[in-house]
């Protein structure tokens, strides 16, 4: 099958190499040094599934019309990928692998004859050098698309990208991605003090402000109507109760997402982005939340400092201490 693979990073690169390895004719888009080293060497993917090496057809924009085609851009770029490669694309289905609320909807409103889907992907890993993916936590991937139940065509694009990745459909695709977003909360404290994941839930003032921004995301979604979709033992009963426990019982949470996690450090996409000089997806994580308040007449004012910090850092070029992040949120109540 010929498959497009928009946007060659961690993710983008980890299913690109499994995808061509799994017998497909596989395309991606890339760009600068990436797009410099698939054409020389391929892409090389370690850790969880690999050791794996595929040399796809390497291109800035895409030149003929995929059959399938995922979108495995940061947020913030999705549209600018999706738009340039739209004369290509309109007509196929095309699955947008990525965090946030926004991604399925840009894809539908730009590419109004493709068949539409969302993937959420609890795969970890690291693209720290052009051309090279290291898998930290293989994980599955969840495909779906609504509110409502699994249909016949989100089905059959499961057992196409099973083949290569584990893949489940799921129902209430988008409750499954609020859920998500409560899962990415990781992220941005990373990408403040530069440390992995691990070692921020590992650090107790940290781990508490980790888990009031989650508490925060799950009570934003409660006052948008959500209905949180089932994904790595969380769901809607799991995360209301969560909502209501106190910060000090509430950081099972993220103790429990670090255990599944390993030894191995997990930098987080928002790390990986500061630490490239790229402009990090915050706006569409922590900044979703703190949109999502305001459209339901409330605030959200963890998840806006944590995503002040962000930009503060991405602006300044270094990384703030563990108690000057800690310092900042204790000026701010």
């Amino acid at each position: 099958m010929r498959i497009a693979v928009i946007g060659a990073g961690a993710l983008g690169g980890t299913f690109a190499t499994l995808l061509s390895v799994a017998g497909h004719d596989v395309t991606v888009t890339a760009r600068g040094a990436g797009l410099t080293a698939i054409r020389e060497h391929g892409i090389r993917l370690e850790g969880g599934f690999g050791p794996a090496t595929a040399h796809p057809h390497a291109l800035e924009r895409l030149v003929e019309a995929p059959e399938l085609a995922l979108v495995c851009t940061k947020a913030q770029d999705a549209e600018s990928a999706i738009s340039d490669n739209a004369a290509m694309l309109d007509g196929a289905a095309v699955i947008v692998v990525q965090n946030g609320l926004d991604g399925v909807d840009t894809a539908r409103r730009l590419l109004p004859r493709s068949d539409g889907f969302g993937a959420l992907s609890i795969i970890a890993a690291n693209y720290t050098q052009p051309g090279l993916v290291t898998v930290t936590t293989a994980a599955p991937t969840y495909l779906g698309r609504g509110s409502g139940p699994v249909d016949a065509a989100t089905h059959r694009w499961q057992q196409v990208l099973a083949e290569a990745v584990p893949t489940q459909a799921i129902d209430n695709f988008v409750g499954a991605q609020w859920t998500k977003l409560v899962v990415n909360m990781l992220n941005a404290l990373p990408a403040i003090t530069g440390l992995s994941v691990q070692d921020v839930v590992a650090n107790p003032g940290l781990r508490r402000v980790m888990t009031l921004s989650m508490r925060e995301a799950v009570r934003v979604g409660m006052r948008r109507g959500i209905r949180f979709g089932a994904m790595q033992a969380l769901g809607d009963r799991r995360l209301r109760a969560f909502s209501t426990l106190p910060a000090v019982a509430g950081q099972l949470l993220p103790l429990m997402m670090r255990a599944r996690m390993g030894s191995v450090p997990n930098l987080g996409s928002t790390l990986q982005s500061v630490t490239r000089g790229q402009r990090t997806e915050v706006d569409y994580l922590n900044g979703a939340v703190v949109r999502e308040a305001a459209a339901s007449g409330t605030t959200a004012p963890v998840n806006a400092l944590i995503t002040a910090l962000v930009h503060e850092v991405e602006e300044r070029g270094t990384f703030l201490t563990p108690a000057d992040v800690l310092a900042r949120f204790s000026r701010s109540r």
